[in-house]
């Protein structure tokens, strides 16, 4: 190994420590439980660290000799300069002072920590006490750095913190067993003595009565008495300061491409009336003789699309997760070891949550990766989009890309942990539509789930760029999805505050799918029989989450190869 390329481990190394140091909740996530005793900082303080911390790794990186690498390393040295970069560039806009909204934060993440933690050892649970008694701390310096978004100009949007309460109120508890932090309390390892059980139970409930309810309290009191009155009617990000500039950022954070908000809203407006004529021959299918609205207010409404139960729900979704097992080999020469599982979406963070999401599990296979539906408004969840849902968060989607990616064990960990959004979900948007080389959207019902979840995606870079840059309100957003997808109007109207409360991230999913596809249609044009899907998923997702750019170069230089055997 050359001296550059020792310099260049070394440097990964002390960045992934550092990292680590940064942000313990990271490490736990990750599998690294060395800081499971402890929680961030929070304050501005906080990240105007890290950010100097960045830089200078970035200009030590500078330092090293780039054309004495061997390709691979070259790859990673270059990779590790845009993460850098785009960190620091983040961090510059300072929207880390907008942490929460009923969509999500470090409100409704933290009561799920006890998910990410080994408790196999008294000093287990003692490293999770000591986070709880750090909880009320982070609390307050979060709402602090909230306070000082208020003072320079970060103020909410409104419509961000409608029904925040739902998501906080469970919290706040008189009886601690009550608490979801105290589940890890309610059962211990067989080796326990009894002695120990009623010492750290008494632990739990001391801590949840001292840290954890009084933070909750203090959130509710300040979001109720300050945060809310002080919230903005407006929704667009160009309204934060230097806010177009800010979601110009955004756009290339999410798409790792340079494009423009016009761009990426022409984009969106031509895949929807492609995905339209698709539907409406979808429609024909089923023999329905009514018009597109008509048939979008039938499936709402028709209660044979609708189970009665959450338990139902899991089990239809179940069903259809053990058929998708059984036809992956078809399509991938290389599957991950970790296995994943399917559990609701708790019912403290149900209401304002999305349909489904992915928790990945750890690359050294003590934690599988876990997919959460959301079993909350029954009458919102339709059994015909089932089958798109679990290929996109579970296999061959989200769950088989990045626990493939975690076990990649020759990249440094910054390329295993970490990546791009726009190849992450731009492969599991992609992963849907294998759905139809799988044998599955038989159903003309489902099939037309499936559009309408592909039509989501296209509406995205629509009503996103609309919001944010090209002056669009909220209903109008609203309205758009309305007329175009199946999906309900609970579930539209989450999702929009989701994409105002989280400027650019919608438009990645579209932007990766459509990149992927090209790609696969120019190796299948070039190659002709040559083409081998397998190898062709193996060229994608054995590099892990690269920028769009730099997986275009990667297939190309494959296509070239395979041209010369």
């Amino acid at each position: 190994m050359t001296d550059s390329a020792n310099q260049l481990t070394q440097l990964f190394a002390e960045h992934w420590e550092a990292w680590l140091r940064w942000d313990p909740l990271f490490a736990t996530e990750c599998g690294d439980h060395r800081y499971d005793d402890r929680l961030p900082e929070a304050g501005e303080e906080h990240y105007a660290a890290w950010r100097d911390q960045l830089r200078a790794f970035r200009q030590r990186q500078g330092s090293i000799d780039r054309t004495a690498l061997a390709p691979a390393e070259l790859l990673n040295y270059d990779l590790f300069a845009r993460l850098l970069d785009n960190e620091i560039s983040a961090l510059g806009y300072h929207s880390y002072r907008l942490p929460i909204s009923k969509a999500g934060g470090f409100h409704t993440s933290l009561p799920d920590l006890h998910l990410l933690t080994p408790f196999t050892t008294v000093g287990d649970y003692e490293n999770y006490l000591a986070r709880l008694e750090a909880l009320r701390r982070y609390f307050q310096e979060s709402i602090d750095l909230m306070r000082l978004g208020l003072h320079t100009g970060f103020l909410p949007p409104r419509v961000t913190l409608e029904g925040i309460e739902e998501t906080i109120r469970p919290h706040i508890v008189t009886d601690p067993a009550q608490s979801a932090f105290y589940q890890p309390f309610q059962q211990f390892p067989a080796v326990f003595a009894g002695a120990e059980r009623e010492r750290l139970s008494q632990a739990a409930g001391t801590a949840i009565q001292g840290s954890v309810v009084p933070a909750y309290q203090a959130l509710l009191q300040f979001i109720e008495e300050e945060y809310r009155p002080a919230s903005r009617e407006s929704i667009a990000a160009s309204a934060l300061p230097a806010g177009r500039a800010f979601y110009q950022h955004r756009i290339r954070y999410f798409t790792t491409l340079d494009l423009t908000p016009e761009t990426v809203h022409e984009t969106g407006q031509g895949e929807v009336q492609r995905l339209r004529a698709e539907m409406a021959a979808v429609i024909r299918q089923t023999g329905y003789s009514g018009g597109f609205r008509q048939f979008i207010a039938f499936l709402r409404t028709d209660p044979r699309f609708y189970v009665q139960t959450p338990a139902a729900l899991l089990k239809e979704t179940a069903l259809i997760l053990k058929r998708i097992d059984g036809e992956l080999p078809r399509l991938f020469k290389t599957l991950p070891r970790l296995p994943y599982g399917l559990r609701a979406i708790p019912d403290f963070s149900a209401p304002g949550n999305t349909t489904a999401y992915y928790q990945p599990g750890t690359g050294d296979g003590t934690r599988a990766g876990v997919y959460y539906v959301n079993t909350y408004d029954l009458k919102s969840r339709p059994l015909y989009e089932i089958e798109a849902l679990s290929l996109h968060e579970a296999v061959p989607g989200h769950h088989l890309q990045i626990a493939l990616q975690q076990e990649l064990g020759d990249l440094p960990n910054f390329r295993r942990f970490s990546g791009f959004t726009a190849f992450v979900e731009g492969w599991a948007l992609y992963a849907e539509r294998l759905g139809l080389e799988m044998g599955f959207f038989a159903d003309p019902y489902s099939d037309f789930g499936r559009l309408s979840y592909e039509m989501w995606r296209a509406c995205r870079l629509v009503v996103d760029t609309g919001m944010h840059a090209l002056d669009w309100t909220r209903q109008q957003a609203i309205d758009f999805m309305a007329e175009n997808t199946s999906s309900t109007l609970l579930n539209i109207a989450n999702e929009i505050d989701r994409y105002i409360a989280w400027p650019g991230q919608a438009l990645a999913y579209k932007i990766g799918e459509l990149k992927i596809r090209q790609l696969r249609a120019l190796a299948e044009a070039q190659l002709g029989p040559r083409f081998d899907l397998r190898a062709f998923h193996d060229v994608v997702l054995l590099g892990g989450a690269l920028p769009l750019d730099v997986l275009e170069s990667s297939v190309r230089q494959w296509i070239a190869a395979r041209q010369r055997l």
